[in-house]
């Protein structure tokens, strides 16, 4: 019987020599194995440390009570010179208008203010606030339409004489539209700050 001849030692075949920290010792695995990838096991330019994704997108801020009043109040003044410009383009106030107003203000303050339990409240009275300017500066337009003033004009330096003429205007129905924005405001609130 023929044993079998182990061929001869190449020149990377060695085994490793004693007191050589970069050798692979009989028995561990090697360190820096080759896997296809020549930057396998590094961090990621950017990666936070402990590894992630390098530009993971950032959580919108919620449970921020003052940042969900700010945008509340941004979106009653934004939500106003809408329902202003609606009703000086048709002369007429519009309930639908007027619940848009407060679902405006109510999904500003819940989507980032939070689980508040005052947050509801101050969206009422901010779509109070916002359906009374939109009202006035309704009002506005229409004198402006009549009168050789501009909107800004009638708005900042007559305001007294605006308010008594929206006043004189408003009837129950004026009043209702508040009412209705301020309840769209608290529910909206109370249904996205979940």
């Amino acid at each position: 019987m023929s044993t079998p001849i182990p061929p001869p030692n190449q020149p990377y075949d060695a085994q490793p020599q004693p007191g050589n920290p970069y050798a692979a010792q009989p028995g561990q695995p090697q360190p820096g194995a080759p896997t296809g990838n020549p930057f396998a096991g590094q961090q990621p330019v950017g990666a936070p440390f402990g590894g992630g994704a390098p530009f993971a997108p950032v959580a919108p801020a919620r449970n921020n009570v003052g940042l969900g009043i700010l945008v509340a109040f941004i979106a009653a003044l934004v939500a106003a010179g809408i329902y202003g410009a609606i009703i000086g383009a048709t002369k007429h106030e519009i309930g639908y208008a007027a619940v848009g107003v407060g679902a405006i203000v109510g999904f500003a303050a819940g989507k980032l203010g939070g689980r508040n339990p005052a947050l509801p409240v101050i969206s009422g009275a901010l779509a109070l606030v916002g359906v009374y300017f939109g009202q006035l500066l309704g009002e506005a337009i229409i004198i402006s339409k009549q009168l050789p003033l501009s909107v800004t004009e009638i708005f900042f330096d007559h305001f007294s004489d605006l308010n008594e003429v929206w006043k004189e205007d408003s009837d129950a129905l004026s009043f209702v539209f508040f009412a209705v924005a301020a309840v769209v405001a608290f529910s909206t609130a109370r249904k996205t700050s979940d």
